[in-house]
């Protein structure tokens, strides 16, 4: 049996009566095949981007599901995950009156949208294990919390969040949990979409900027309800995915061994580069990681940046966040990348 929520409770009064855009691709469905299309004031002179995308991704859609196991109708794709989580906003918090929870120190982007759609964000730190305060996030829940935001594997910390909390967090907020899984692919836990037919409160974002290196063409990618997806496509641009995006996500999902080379390829990397962070002297803790990166605790991280941006490399010093003092998140790059790393590592 699944838990069902109250989705005309949670959207908010505008979007429930919005008559969406219809785009001339909304209204023309049939075949391409021999038609000549006078209908969307294109230029008609062929150079393959005249004509505006398919404004629903279909085949695009069709590829993923194939790929995740997940039904056409529970995708929706944006303009990269924070198009879909800012949607999230748009669809679900009136400005000025509801709220959302995030837990830091996690991926910046929800406090950031949070302030751009004028949506309270009340921050409940995570443990010092970095694992969810469950008591904390009950305590700043109300009426009007929307939405709680969970990324796991977690940026900048690494770690996946503990899968009973998370599960009694989906029995019990009333509101929607979104688990943002950009880094999903690198870990051996099973994506949270697999529970989309339990949880209809359940929202799953992933990306192909990460494991499938396209952060450039950006495509996020959503996974909820049929209901929370037609809310979406209600509020999305005509046009939010282009076609270059589109083909090119295309070629690259249809591209398997490379994919897998290269996610293999990291995580061969991310194992060597573990056994060599731990003979650095400096280095005072290495936080575990089911991403492509590593949160490294050094023993001064303002000064360890600066030297390594003298030796022309450069990471991210996140020592300006909640539990991170003197940390350092590293990316795990190529062979050639990390072992320039190591030996800048070792003369410092």
């Amino acid at each position: 049996m699944s838990r069902r929520i109250d989705l005309d409770r949670l959207l908010r009064p505008c979007v429930k009566s919005l008559k969406p855009y219809s785009s001339a691709r909304d209204e023309y469905t049939g075949g391409k095949s021999g038609m000549v299309f006078l209908d969307a004031n294109e230029n008609p002179f062929d150079n393959g981007v005249n004509r505006y995308p398919d404004p629903h991704q279909k085949e695009l859609k069709a590829k993923i599901s194939e790929i995740k196991g997940v039904p056409s109708a529970n995708i929706f794709l944006g303009n990269g995950s924070d198009e879909v989580l800012d949607l999230l906003f748009r669809a679900f918090c009136e400005p000025g009156t509801d709220n959302c929870i995030s837990l830091p120190p996690t991926y910046g982007m929800y406090k950031v949208l949070s302030g751009i759609n004028n949506v309270e964000n009340r921050e409940v730190l995570l443990r010092s294990d970095f694992q969810p305060d469950k008591p904390g996030i009950e305590k700043m829940t109300d009426a009007n919390t929307k939405l709680l935001f969970l990324c796991s594997p977690n940026n900048p910390t690494g770690n996946l969040m503990n899968p009973d909390v998370i599960l009694e967090l989906l029995e019990n907020f009333n509101g929607l949990v979104v688990i943002d899984e950009a880094y999903i692919d690198f870990s051996t836990s099973e994506s949270w979409s697999k529970q989309l037919p339990k949880y209809k409160n359940l929202v799953v974002t992933q990306t192909l900027s990460k494991a499938y290196g396209l952060a450039g063409i950006r495509l996020g990618m959503c996974f909820a309800s049929k209901e929370i997806i037609e809310v979406l496509n209600r509020i999305k641009p005509p046009y939010n995915v282009n076609e270059l995006s589109q083909q090119r996500a295309l070629s690259a999902l249809s591209n398997r061994n490379q994919y897998e080379n290269e996610k293999n390829s990291i995580i061969r990397e991310k194992n060597r580069l573990l056994k060599q962070l731990l003979q650095i002297k400096y280095v005072k803790d290495i936080f575990p990681s089911e991403a492509n990166f590593f949160l490294v605790r050094v023993d001064d991280a303002d000064k360890r940046y600066a030297q390594l941006i003298s030796h022309r490399i450069v990471v991210r010093n996140r020592g300006n966040q909640p539990l991170c003092k003197n940390t350092l998140r590293i990316t795990v790059g190529t062979w050639e990348e990390n072992d320039f790393l190591i030996k800048a590592l070792q003369t410092i």
